[in-house]
């Protein structure tokens, strides 16, 4: 048998390939809710990132996720996703 196969995953703020599994899913819902996805199953369009705060504030300036889910986000989403990672880290 061959080995297994990891999905790779770019993130948004600092462009590097990572397993997709060391990353973090930010989520946009079909009803235009943006939310993090720790599980990485849920529906949606998903941009990923990596678990760091740095990544995610070059993602904001960058505007990376703006450009993955072709949207404006609003100052208050990134806030929130924001305080979300905080807690994970």
């Amino acid at each position: 048998m061959g080995t297994k196969k990891i999905p790779q995953r770019q993130c948004v703020g600092c462009n590097e390939m990572k397993n997709k599994k060391e990353m973090i899913r930010i989520l946009k819902t079909p009803e235009g809710q943006f939310a993090l996805d720790t599980t990485g199953r849920k529906n949606g369009r998903g941009a990923y990132l990596c678990p760091s705060v740095e990544c995610f504030q070059k993602a904001m300036k960058g505007k990376g996720l703006e450009r993955s889910f072709k949207t404006v986000i609003p100052k208050e989403v990134y806030e929130a996703l924001e305080k979300e990672m905080e807690h994970l880290g």
